[in-house]
């Protein structure tokens, strides 16, 4: 496979009952932000499989409830997350992309783009940088939810995976001003592709969040999503991690649920 190709994967996903597309809760966050209202085209562009699910998958369910198409854009297919001797990168990765379509069938989420870079060697080069603008530029979202490049670590016993802060730092080079910008990689322009402008961001997993997303009835579709990635989770009891990590990012963000998923939020003009 060349720098250009990715491979796109439906996951056939169900439309929910309770889709409201033109909400009353869209049309208010429109007449204050000063974005249009109605159905919005969502970018979640991650490093690796889970990464979505762990970090907003109760957002993303709950956007594909009310009405707006959502997309997985995945920088790597995990091919190094596993200590199993027995395990070869190629195996891993196939298993994990697989997982990642059924964990993409809970939330809702319309399609799935692997661009299969090498993981655990994610870093934002100008060919990453390339490659994410062409997919921007593809799908054209209104709004991109990505990784807070600014977190090295969350406390004393976790360090933050470099294939996150990089993938984050990419994505953001690539939506402001590369996709929005004709003259940058006019070959590009070669390939049929216009500039698009990105107008909403999220930083999920946020070093300083300032917005949250009350997820409290999407959290048993965030846990089944989850469990999906079973080469990841496995045995461990990470259900009360997770509840527990939405409870306390509730606590920051007074009357905005009982359980939340926080970002650092930006509108670009």
């Amino acid at each position: 496979m060349n720098d250009h190709e990715h491979d796109r994967d439906d996951p056939q996903s169900e439309p929910s009952a309770a889709v409201d597309a033109f909400s009353a809760r869209q049309a208010v966050e429109a007449e204050e932000s000063g974005i249009p209202a109605g159905p919005k085209k969502i970018a979640s562009i991650m490093s690796h499989p889970d990464d979505a699910e762990f970090i907003c998958g109760g957002t993303l369910a709950r956007w594909a409830e009310e009405g707006n198409e959502v997309v997985i854009v995945l920088i790597t297919s995990g091919d190094k997350g596993s200590d199993d001797p027995e395990m070869t990168p190629e195996k891993l990765a196939a298993t994990r992309e697989a997982e990642q379509l059924e964990a993409a069938k809970v939330l809702g989420v319309s399609n799935v783009i692997f661009l299969r870079k090498p993981d655990g060697y994610v870093v934002p080069t100008l060919e990453l940088r390339r490659d994410l603008v062409r997919v921007v530029r593809e799908l054209k979202p209104d709004v991109v939810v990505c990784q807070d490049p600014t977190v090295h670590w969350a406390d004393a016993s976790y360090i933050n995976h470099p294939d996150h802060r990089a993938a984050g730092e990419a994505v953001l080079a690539a939506i402001f001003p590369a996709a929005r910008n004709r003259m940058y990689f006019p070959e590009l322009l070669a390939e049929g592709l216009e500039p698009h402008a990105v107008r909403e961001i999220y930083l999920a997993g946020a070093q300083t969040p300032d917005t949250a997303i009350d997820v409290t009835a999407q959290m048993p579709k965030k846990i089944a999503a989850l469990k999906a990635h079973a080469s990841q989770v496995g045995e461990f009891e990470f259900e009360p991690m997770i509840w527990e990590w939405a409870k306390e990012s509730a606590k920051e963000f007074p009357d905005h649920g009982e359980y939340v998923e926080a970002f650092r939020y930006f509108k670009l003009e």
